[in-house]
């Protein structure tokens, strides 16, 4: 295994790991999305879960450490449109305050649009 500097990430197993890390992220964002909607409601464990894991992969994406794992634009695009669908249908059964609806509701999209917008920069990247 090769190693090309002192930083964290220099190294072949280095990258190795990060790439499971990712991998796995992903992993469980699209088994999330691909189960029972139910799991994805506001109060559920993947319905708060799932925009973690964007975010994480977001700012990995951003210091440049998620490598070509991300999924491509068009998946997130789908997740945003499926995990949005269940988060509108559900949320007012909380009875949550509308200034907090209002801005749940921007934060999560951008999650979502920001990770896309990773994604296609990627696919750019790669294409160059």
């Amino acid at each position: 295994m090769g190693t090309w500097g002192s930083g964290n990430f220099e190294s072949d197993t280095a990258l190795d790991h990060l790439s499971a890390v990712v991998g796995r992220l992903v992993e469980e964002v699209t088994e999330a999305m691909a189960g029972d909607p139910v799991g994805l409601e506001p109060d559920e464990y993947w319905g708060v879960a799932v925009p973690c894991q964007l975010e994480l992969l977001h700012a990995l994406a951003q210091s440049g450490h998620a490598g070509g794992e991300l999924p491509k634009a068009e998946v997130v695009e789908g997740w945003k449109e499926t995990f949005m669908a269940v988060w509108e249908r559900t949320i007012d059964g909380l009875e949550p305050k509308p200034e907090y609806k209002r801005e749940r509701r921007e934060v999560l999209i951008r999650t979502f649009d920001q990770l896309a917008a990773d994604a296609r920069r990627m696919d750019v990247d790669e294409e160059a």
